[in-house]
């Protein structure tokens, strides 16, 4: 799995299509998570992936240096579905997807993501997995990771 977080003073997202068409979540302080999900991808990878960023330390301490997790500081997530994460680029102009999971399959990791960052006790508010979105963050720092299963 990969997952592109960005520490965010707020984020939120509107879908633009579907029966939610128009409808607007967001959040305050804390991180907009996109998250794709690969061909090779399970419930192991997804609980990695999430304790990761549960944990990652890439907030300010009292001191400004890197020292606090989501979870010491209750951040607020909002967390959307970006196969396109999984965008190829060698063979030319045009991203290839094929690493990218099928709906079928990235979805229900999608789900439990969510619902596992939801179990640590942080407000968590999601895009609609398939839906046509636009999104919008006012990035603190910045600070922007890539966390990728596959390089831990």
């Amino acid at each position: 799995m990969r997952a592109v977080v960005s520490r965010a003073l707020s984020a939120a997202v509107t879908l633009r299509d579907g029966p939610a068409a128009g409808q607007r979540r967001a959040t305050g302080a804390g991180l907009l998570i996109l998250l794709g999900v690969g061909l090779e991808d399970d419930d192991t990878r997804a609980d990695k992936l999430v304790d990761k960023i549960l944990n990652l330390r890439i907030f300010s301490n009292a001191d400004g240096k890197f020292d606090l997790s989501a979870r010491d500081v209750r951040a607020e997530i909002l967390l959307i579905s970006q196969f396109t994460l999984y965008g190829a680029l060698k063979g030319g102009r045009r991203p290839d997807f094929t690493a990218a999971a099928r709906p079928e399959r990235a979805r229900p990791l999608y789900e439990r993501a969510a619902a596992r960052l939801a179990a640590a006790g942080l407000t968590v508010k999601t895009g609609e997995f398939g839906a046509s979105m636009a999104v919008e963050s006012v990035n603190d720092g910045p600070v922007t990771l890539l966390v990728d299963t596959d390089l831990f």
